[in-house]
């Protein structure tokens, strides 16, 4: 996979998200498998033993249940206790990861550049809605780019919440550039050890990745987190179109490899990469992260609206 000649490299909001983009999701929702109570008060509305003013509905007595929530005027009635229900505000957080190493520079249209307009996307879906939205980049950088963090994060934002705060999110985007290799497994680590709350946890990377993706995954599974595995190929990595002898070399490692293309060599390169895309969603459902295999020239809104919001990660 040749690295991009002159990618495009965003530099505002607009070449992240268009305003017909906007147009089209601004009626979304992130969704969640499970029920979250979050430490700050959100938009996220369950029927639960609240303090919100709005009636929900009634549950019986029980041994122990807050005495100030029985509703008095049904024991007159009917000589029972019964507790009043009301809708109870929880938050939901969006984490975002986003794979900003060289290998992800690749492509026509550009992988990099495609995940930055998905993860600003799905950043604003969650900001109207006023979820709390945490945006990782990972990627070996030389030098820590977080003050006491991991040389495995390319960078960080967190606690955005409210639609005021969604240029503050695309300026962390466009600062972003994809470089260097990938230990996967420690930003995972890294990750999982730092979160806070529950939420949702959309990782954006191609997954094709020499140290594997699987211990990284893991990680990140459980304490409260659905995680849904984006896996971004660029339509040349799927049906490249390259012949003759070529030597090849790995731009985040340097390793080198000589091979001659042929056509029963391009047959089987097709058929590897299907069975190992596979073999990733196969991976993930068993450890019920939704995985979805997409290429950069499907539009963002065919994304969002149609492969999304079948899969439950959008409402």
């Amino acid at each position: 996979m040749l690295r991009s000649e002159n990618p495009t490299r965003p530099t505002t909001i607009e070449e992240l998200l268009s305003s017909d983009l906007i147009a089209k999701i601004s009626q979304l929702d992130v969704s969640s498998k499970k029920i979250f109570a979050g430490k700050l008060q959100g938009e996220r509305r369950s029927k639960k033993r609240g303090e919100s003013v709005e009636f929900a509905d009634h549950r019986p007595y029980t041994a122990g249940d807050d005495l100030r929530h029985i509703d008095w005027n049904i024991y007159a009635r009917l000589d029972r206790f019964f507790m009043k229900l009301f809708m109870e505000e929880e938050d939901l957080s969006l984490h975002i990861v986003i794979d900003a190493s060289a290998s992800s520079d690749c492509g026509e249209p550009n992988k990099f550049y495609y995940m930055q307009q998905v993860a600003m996307a799905m950043g604003y879906i969650g900001l109207v809605n006023l979820n709390r939205v945490e945006v990782t980049a990972v990627g070996l950088r030389d030098e820590l780019v977080i003050p006491g963090g991991e040389k495995s994060i390319a960078g960080n934002i967190r606690d955005l919440r409210g639609r005021r705060r969604t240029h503050d999110l695309a300026r962390f985007l466009c600062t972003i550039e994809p470089e260097g290799g990938t230990d996967f497994a420690q930003a995972c680590k890294r990750i999982a050890m730092t979160r806070r709350g529950k939420g949702v946890m959309i990782v954006l990377s191609d997954f094709l990745m020499k140290e594997g993706y699987e211990t990284g995954l893991r990680m990140l599974v459980g304490r409260g987190y659905d995680v849904f595995a984006i896996q971004t190929l660029s339509p040349q990595e799927v049906n490249p179109d390259i012949a003759g002898d070529l030597q090849l070399r790995d731009i985040e490692d340097g390793d080198m490899a000589e091979v001659t293309i042929s056509a029963p060599l391009l047959k089987k390169y097709k058929e590897n990469v299907s069975a190992y895309c596979q073999g990733f969603r196969d991976f993930c459902a068993r450890r019920e992260i939704t995985a979805l295999t997409i290429q950069t020239d499907t539009p963002i809104d065919t994304l969002l609206l149609d492969y999304l919001r079948k899969r439950g990660v959008l409402r």
